[in-house]
């Protein structure tokens, strides 16, 4: 069994692609267009799985745009995606500077989440060891759900 990829419905792709690939940092790997269904796919992988995707087209996240508008809400049996990352604190820093919510700081130095432009909750963790508690992350309160 391998992993292949996760597909979210999205709402507005220009608004998910600036979220996932210039705020997150993954790069698109391919995209279908299919005028008679009336859809679009975009697919992405993290900057460390580019190679493995190019070569098997997995680990991806598959974005769904329908054409026809459509209002999405997220089911509980959906929890969230989750990256390991080599600096969780210059991260959100980056991420809180484009304007993303950082609706769990990195208070511990490991975990943090936010969320899409649609509502799917991310969760971040640091590579390794948790880093040490540092400002401003430490102090933060939480904002919003996750």
């Amino acid at each position: 069994m391998q992993y292949l990829h996760t597909m979210i419905r999205v709402a507005d792709l220009d608004a998910a692609l600036d979220f996932f690939c210039n705020k997150l940092g993954l790069v698109e790997t391919r995209r279908v267009s299919n005028d008679k269904g009336r859809f679009t796919l975009v697919f992405l992988a993290a900057p460390d799985d580019l190679a493995l995707a190019q070569e098997r087209n997995a680990p991806l996240i598959e974005l769904t745009y329908n054409w026809d508008p459509e209002v999405y809400s997220g089911g509980r049996n959906f929890g969230h995606l989750a990256y390991r990352v080599d600096d969780i604190y210059a991260l959100c820093d980056r991420l809180q500077k484009s304007g993303v919510v950082i609706n769990r700081p990195p208070r511990d130095g490991y975990m943090a989440f936010i969320r899409t432009p649609d509502g799917i909750s991310i969760e971040l963790l640091q590579n390794g060891a948790p880093k040490a508690p540092a400002e401003p992350w430490a102090s933060m309160p939480n904002a919003g759900t996750w």
